[in-house]
């Protein structure tokens, strides 16, 4: 029996993936039992949503109660969208990570460079998309941090060096190294309808040095390794239009509109839009604006590719990309 999940219950999945605390998932599991449909087809998922509550209201007591073991690292979502860069040893992250934005990364020849995870800020037109760079994984460790972070992102960022010999059985023993770990990089992100212990993570494969003879080769034998079902972008980073061209797949890829807001009777100006999920409607974005203004809203006017005429309409109404609004209460 199918379980027919509703847009509610989605949205309260994507902020219990992208919860930063422990205290905060023990509140979005309270949420999700609320909001999951009561019937014959959800009483596994039910029951998997009770039952990772308890572990996780024991592991807030443990966690306020225990000595901390190792590094923690926590990065709030900002901009459009956190995106995590992962990869093996030299696959690229920092590279990338210091064309598309203004941080200054170490890059080096020898692996391991990074150490830990450092955020930085990807600007595409008006937006910013949060970019995380991480230590590489191999077959044999990843950070045991790694998995919370991969999780809780918008979009993972899979690396692949196309001038390495390396990348694809080091590409591959990434994408293992998740998956052992009941994190599966694909084209949605989301829980397992199966098993609420299994998340799914959108990705994007971003294959650098796309001009070397043999990196078609080097993809084939990944594929050919792991017939993965993600996207994938081939790239040169000394090209300014390859980097453009990356920046629009990665927003592109958060599957994220662009929408303005102004006060009634101000003029329209065209900058700092809110960011909602494709699909998104009014009362969405005014829950992204001031939760009060949410519940107090009457109507909104909506001015869709900056025309001239405003339409009048509800809370459900779906909004699209460059659509100008203004909320009534």
């Amino acid at each position: 029996m199918p379980a027919n999940l509703t847009p509610q219950y989605r949205k309260a999945e994507v902020a219990y993936r992208q919860a930063q605390s422990v205290e905060e998932r023990v509140e979005c599991l309270g949420e999700l039992l609320k909001l999951i449909p009561k019937h014959k087809g959800t009483e596994k998922l039910q029951a998997d949503l009770k039952t990772k509550l308890k572990e996780t209201k024991a592991e807030a007591i443990t966690e306020n109660t225990a000595a901390k073991k190792g590094p923690s690292y926590r990065f709030p979502h900002q901009g459009a969208g956190k995106a995590v860069l992962i990869g093996g040893p030299n696959s690229g992250k920092s590279r990338i990570v210091k064309q598309l934005t203004n941080a200054e990364p170490e890059v080096a020849i020898f692996p391991f460079t990074t150490r830990e995870p450092s955020p930085a800020m990807m600007p595409w037109e008006d937006v910013m998309v949060q970019l995380i760079d991480t230590p590489p994984m191999t077959a044999a460790h990843v950070e045991t941090y790694m998995i919370d972070m991969v999780r809780s992102a918008d979009l993972a960022i899979l690396c692949f060096d196309g001038s390495s010999d390396d990348a694809p059985e080091d590409t591959h023993a990434v994408i293992e190294q998740l998956r052992s770990r009941k994190t599966v990089l694909g084209n949605y992100s989301g829980f397992d309808e199966d098993d609420f212990s299994i998340v799914h993570l959108k990705t994007l494969l971003v294959v650098t040095r796309e001009d070397n003879p043999d990196c078609e080769l080097r993809l084939e034998f990944l594929k050919e390794l792991n017939p993965f079902q993600f996207a994938f972008k081939k790239v040169e980073l000394d090209r300014e239009e390859s980097c453009e061209e990356l920046r629009s797949e990665i927003f592109q890829a958060l599957d994220v509109i662009r929408v303005y807001t102004r006060a009634p009777g101000k003029p329209a100006v065209y900058k700092d839009p809110f960011t909602i999920e494709r699909g998104g409607t009014v009362e969405e974005l005014a829950l992204k604006v001031h939760r009060e203004l949410a519940k107090n809203l009457k109507f909104a006017k909506v001015w869709a590719n900056q025309s001239n005429n405003g339409q009048t309409v509800s809370r459900d109404h779906i909004l699209y990309d460059r659509d100008l609004v203004e909320l009534h209460v």
